[in-house]
């Protein structure tokens, strides 16, 4: 597609024919373009008409489009495998304190706190037979 963003083109419904619709099309799926920019850049003025195209002609799922916001991320890859790693550190330390806490619990007060999963499991599964 050659850019003529500086000269906008309206154009009327008999000059959409086949080609010209498949190169768009083709356009807008190699990622080139959105359909908005080949509709703007082209001067088409159906807001569906192209996306009607991709959905008739086009390789792609267009039937349900979805919107993607993902936040543009300023954090190279280097730093989130940091970033992560420093999390996954402070989630083992919790834990290792969660569990320490429950230890003295236990000790302190004779209390088991734990779930025995075991030994409730045998004891629901028996009363099911019956």
């Amino acid at each position: 597609m050659q850019s003529k963003t500086n000269k906008r083109i309206k154009r009327t419904q008999r000059d959409y024919n086949l080609g010209f619709k498949l190169a768009l099309v083709a356009e807008v799926e190699k990622g080139n373009y959105t359909y908005k920019q080949i509709q703007k850049a082209y001067g088409i003025q159906g807001r569906s008409t192209v996306l009607v195209w991709l959905r008739k002609f086009g390789t792609l799922d267009w039937s349900n489009p979805i919107l993607h916001h993902m936040p543009k991320s300023k954090e190279t890859p280097a730093q989130k495998i940091k970033r992560l790693e420093g999390e996954l550190e402070d989630e083992r330390l919790k834990n290792l304190l969660l569990n320490t806490m429950i230890d003295v619990s236990d000790k302190q007060f004779g209390t088991s706190i734990r779930k025995k999963l075991s030994s409730q499991q045998s004891k629901s599964s028996d009363k099911k037979k019956r």
